[in-house]
């Protein structure tokens, strides 16, 4: 039997879950740099959990500045088997008011600062991005929100900006062309490498404002963010508890196969792999390293 390790990514305003048991702070080291900050370890409703603070305790992260590469890696090495990203946005759709919760199932990558494969020269891969949330997760989400009645709508497209700064007015409506729902600073590279590593991963998207498009919203300020990002906050820890019960302690592997996408993806030679690549790999390819 596999046991699920359930890895929750917390963003803006969540930096630790409450009613864990045995919780405790360790450090996990990374031959990808440093992660953003050591993993909390524990287990709630029966269920191992993992967390992480994607801009670290105290908030010290750009989103730019993020180490995405080491986050996922040291979540693989901590045995976690699933991700749930938390994660503030803003709301590109007059249906999707501040306060609202939503589950994207499709991202749109507008960034350009950051590595996003752990892959490179001396060891290519290409895995499918087609559809880079796990039905499994998503739907537990869905499902703890509708016990919690927490307003949370099942589908939409993430637009990832790179940020820090807010959009421009151009930009906001060019997205909202395009037909994207939310707009946030760090669902990628985060759901590539998530893949990458074979970790079926999900994100739960918090709407703390309408993105300068809207009238009322053309300054967004820090201030207005932070007041809607706190209550965002607490409603999403209730979730993530009423979650790890949904995934249970016996794991079910994703209806998307994600847990063997290296299979198809390595296209590198083995003659030709380089070897210090090849090492830093041992965590997140090390199931079909193996085989070589």
């Amino acid at each position: 039997m596999t046991t699920t390790v359930l890895g929750v990514i917390g963003g803006s305003g969540v930096y630790g879950i409450d009613g864990l048991e045995n919780a405790r702070w360790e450090r996990v080291r990374s031959p990808w740099g440093e992660a953003s900050d050591e993993l909390l370890f524990g287990r709630l409703a029966g269920v191992d959990m993992v967390f992480l603070p994607r801009h670290g305790r105290g908030h010290v992260h750009s989103p730019s500045s993020i180490n995405y590469r080491a986050n996922i890696d040291v979540l693989k090495r901590a045995g976690v088997t699933d991700v749930l990203s938390v994660s503030a946005c803003g709301s590109l759709k007059e249906e999707l008011p501040p306060g609202t919760f939503v589950l994207p199932d499709q991202f749109i990558d507008r960034t350009f600062a950051r590595e996003k494969s752990f892959f490179g020269p001396g060891f290519v891969a290409h895995v499918s991005m087609a559809h880079p949330v796990c039905p499994k997760l998503k739907g537990a989400l869905a499902e703890a929100a509708r016990e919690a009645s927490i307003k949370c709508v099942t589908d939409g497209t993430y637009l990832a900006m790179e940020g820090p700064q807010f959009s421009t007015f151009a930009e906001s409506n060019l997205y909202r062309s395009w037909g994207c729902s939310v707009i946030g600073m760090t669902a990628m590279p985060e759901a590539k490498l998530a893949r990458e590593a074979e970790l079926p991963y999900a994100i739960l998207a918090m709407v703390t404002d309408y993105d300068c498009w809207h009238p009322g919203h053309d300054h967004v300020t820090v201030d207005q963010v932070i007041r809607i990002l706190n209550d965002n906050a607490d409603r999403a820890r209730t979730l993530l508890k009423r979650v790890a019960p949904k995934l249970g302690p016996k794991r079910m592997p994703s209806p998307l196969n994600i847990e063997t996408t290296l299979d198809t993806a390595l296209i590198t030679a083995p003659e030709k792999r380089d070897p210090v690549l090849f090492a830093k790999l041992d965590a997140v390819a090390g199931r079909v390293l193996k085989k070589v």
